[in-house]
């Protein structure tokens, strides 16, 4: 892989930045894509550009706006409060299609680039109930994929199995842990770096990074 060109799936938020630290360790040629579809804080937009700017990578800004249109939820509503599902519902931040479309749009940017792999910082560990983060729904794309373009594209998943407290360690393997740490954004209220520290993102972040830098200690 060291020669190839990848994709990675960006939204200028922990898992996706990790991911994009792993790209440029793992190919030769690394670009970014981003998707606007109108999400609840517009930070997350300018956040990918930021981290974009300063590692130097190519970056793609797709309008998904009708994806908004098609999925009302706590990401594209500012009146729908954000909320972890109860009683086998899925939470409210949960945005149907959304990485089906953005693994399809990513492969069609792809191909476009002459790149045959694509990333993203979906997991199957710490995935919230979204079954569009589940692993075998990312291998059933994948195959999809390749014969909707008659293409051999490799999906990557270098988060699918590892927690938070993993990934903060993935991270720092990468040398990379204080920049995710305080540029990356998570928070479902929009706020840079450790978040609100309410939203069920923050704490999940939190709850991970504790727990991984108290395995460093000791």
């Amino acid at each position: 892989m060291k020669n190839e060109k990848a994709v990675v799936v960006f939204s200028g938020g922990q898992d996706s930045t990790t991911c994009l630290f792993w790209a440029l360790k793992e190919f030769k040629e690394v670009e970014a894509v981003t998707f606007d579809y109108n999400q609840r804080h517009r930070t997350e937009i300018d956040c990918a550009k930021d981290i974009a700017a300063e590692l130097g990578i190519k970056h793609h800004i797709l309008d998904m706006g009708l994806l908004n249109q098609l999925a009302p939820n706590a990401l594209t509503r500012n009146e729908i409060e954000v909320k972890d599902g109860e009683d086998g519902e899925l939470p409210s931040t949960f945005v149907p299609g959304r990485n089906l479309l953005f693994l399809s749009f990513a492969g069609v940017l792809a191909r476009q680039v002459n790149a045959k792999h694509i990333v993203t910082g979906v997991c199957e560990t710490d995935f919230s109930g979204y079954p569009d983060c589940r692993d075998v729904f990312i291998k059933s794309l994948n195959v999809t994929l390749n014969l909707s373009m008659d293409e051999n594209f490799v999906i990557h998943t270098p988060l699918m199995w590892l927690n938070k407290a993993e990934t903060w360690k993935l991270a720092d393997e990468l040398d990379a842990l204080e920049f995710v740490r305080t540029k990356t954004l998570t928070c479902y209220n929009g706020i840079i770096a450790d978040g609100c520290g309410i939203c069920p993102a923050c704490k999940l972040r939190k709850k991970g990074l504790d727990e991984f830098l108290e395995g460093a200690e000791s």
